[in-house]
C-alpha cells in the first residue's frame, strides 16, 4: 500500500481518550474535521493532535463510528493483511478444535471490523456490517476460498446495522452452490440449519458452550424453552434426561424446523414444540392456567436493544419477562436467561435480574454467569465484543 495514496485524518486532543484505552473505534465528534469527499470504507491514516501516528483504519464520513482502526501507532498496512487476518482467525479456532462448524471470524476481535464468517461444514455464510469490509468484499471472498476451499460462499448482508453505514441490504451467492439448508452436529445432536431463510447467519454458535454447560441441570426437570428457534436448548434438554420439554416460538416456520430436528435425533416423543407468544405463555404460567408447570425455564429472547436510546425501555421489558418467569417457578426452580446486545453491560444484566427477583417477590441465587462461546473472542479493550450474557438462576 502506497503511503502517498492514503488520505489523512486528525484527532482532536480531547478525542484521544478512547484511543489511549486501546479501543479500536473513533467517533465522528473525536475528529477535527470530517471530509465528506472520502469514499465510505476507504482506508485512511489517523494522526494524534500532536501529529504523531494514531493508526490506520476504515473511514466512513457518514457514520457515527467514523474510523474502525485496523492498526494503531503506525500509518502503514501490509499488502496481505486481509489474508493474514483471515488465516490467523482460522488458526485460532483450529487451536481450540473448532474446524467443522463455528464462527470462524468475529469482526474487530479478529482484526477486520464489521466482518463475520460462520462455517457450516463446507459452506461459509458471511455477513458484512461495515463500509470498509464491503469495499474489500471481493478480496475477502478470494482469500476465504484459498483458506477454506469451501463448496460455496453466501453473503447474508441483510442486517439493519448496515443502514448505519449507508449500505444497502442484500443476499448473494458469491461462489459455488448454496443449499437451502445444511446439517450440523453440536454437542452430539444433529440439526438441519436453514442458510438462506433462517435468522442471522442460520445458527447461534455463540450459545453452543452454554447449551453444553446446562446438560447436567436438565436431568429430571420439566423444561420450558421460550424463543426456541430451531430447538437447540429444548433438544439438548430432552437428550440430557429432562422429564418433559416444551419448546415455544412465535414463528410457524421455525416450529416446523424444530420438530424436524427432533425427528432427526429421535426425540420427537420427548419434546413438544408449539407456535405461541412467549409473553402469553409466561402470563398463563404465572396465573396457573397451564395444565403442567415447568421447573426449568429457558429465556433467550431476541435482541430488543437496537440502540442506546431504547435501552431503558428494553431493560423494563426484560425485567418483566424475568419477573414473570421467576414468579411462575416452584421453589428450587431454575431460570436460564440470556441477552445478546452489546448495549447491555454485565452490570446492567445483573441489575435486570435483581430487579426481576424483587418484582416477583422471590429470593434468587446466581449459580453461574457466562458469556458467548470462545469462537466469538472478547477483546479486553473493547467491551462491545462481549455482547452475550448468560445466567443460571435458582429461585428459592
Amino acid at each position: 500500500m502506497q503511503k502517498s495514496a492514503i488520505k489523512t485524518l486528525k484527532l482532536k486532543f480531547s478525542g484521544e481518550r478512547r484511543l489511549q484505552k486501546g479501543h479500536p473505534w473513533i467517533f465522528s465528534n473525536e475528529l477535527e474535521k470530517i471530509d465528506t469527499t472520502i469514499t465510505p470504507g476507504e482506508i485512511c491514516a489517523v494522526l494524534r493532535g500532536s501529529g504523531e501516528p494514531a493508526g490506520i483504519g476504515f473511514f466512513n464520513p457518514h457514520s457515527l463510528i467514523a474510523v474502525r482502526l485496523l492498526k494503531t501507532g503506525t500509518l502503514e498496512m501490509e499488502a496481505d493483511f486481509v489474508h493474514a487476518r483471515l488465516n490467523r482467525a482460522m488458526e485460532y479456532r483450529k487451536s481450540m478444535g473448532i474446524t467443522e462448524n463455528g464462527r470462524m471470524f468475529f469482526g474487530e476481535s479478529d482484526g477486520l471490523p464489521g466482518l463475520v464468517v460462520d462455517k457450516y461444514s463446507d459452506i461459509l455464510v458471511v455477513e458484512i456490517i461495515s463500509a470498509g469490509a464491503e469495499m474489500l468484499k471481493d478480496e475477502i471472498t478470494k482469500h476465504l476460498r484459498a483458506i477454506y476451499k469451501p463448496r460455496g460462499i453466501y453473503y447474508r448482508n441483510s442486517h439493519d446495522f448496515r443502514k448505519l453505514e449507508g449500505l444497502k441490504l442484500y443476499t448473494e451467492t458469491a461462489y459455488g452452490d448454496i443449499p437451502a439448508s445444511v446439517r450440523i452436529t453440536e454437542n452430539g445432536l444433529k440439526y438441519d440449519v436453514p442458510l438462506t431463510s433462517g435468522q442471522k447467519t442460520g445458527w447461534y454458535f455463540d450459545q453452543s458452550e452454554n447449551r453444553a454447560f446446562l446438560k447436567p441441570y436438565f436431568k429430571g426437570r420439566k423444561v420450558l424453552d421460550l424463543y426456541t428457534y430451531l430447538g437447540a436448548f429444548a433438544l439438548t434438554a430432552a437428550a440430557s434426561g429432562a422429564e418433559m420439554v416444551w419448546g415455544v416460538d412465535s414463528s410457524s416456520a421455525v416450529v416446523a424446523a424444530a420438530e424436524k430436528n427432533a425427528e432427526i435425533n429421535d426425540l420427537q416423543n420427548k419434546v413438544i414444540f408449539r407456535k405461541e407468544d412467549a409473553e402469553r405463555v409466561l402470563s398463563g404460567l404465572q396465573s396457573g392456567e397451564m395444565p403442567e408447570s415447568p421447573d426449568f425455564i429457558l429465556l433467550d429472547p431476541p435482541n430488543f436493544v437496537r440502540g442506546k436510546k431504547n435501552l431503558v425501555q428494553a431493560a423494563k421489558l426484560l425485567v418483566r419477562l424475568n419477573s414473570t418467569a421467576m414468579a411462575g417457578l416452584p421453589p428450587g426452580g431454575l431460570l436460564a436467561f440470556s441477552t445478546c446486545s452489546h448495549h447491555i453491560s454485565r452490570e446492567v444484566f445483573i441489575d435486570i435480574l435483581g430487579e426481576a427477583a424483587a418484582k416477583a417477590g422471590r429470593m434468587a441465587v446466581l449459580m453461574e454467569l457466562r458469556a458467548q462461546a470462545k469462537d466469538h473472542p472478547i477483546l479486553l479493550n473493547m467491551p462491545e465484543t462481549e455482547y452475550l450474557h448468560f445466567a443460571l438462576i435458582k429461585v428459592l
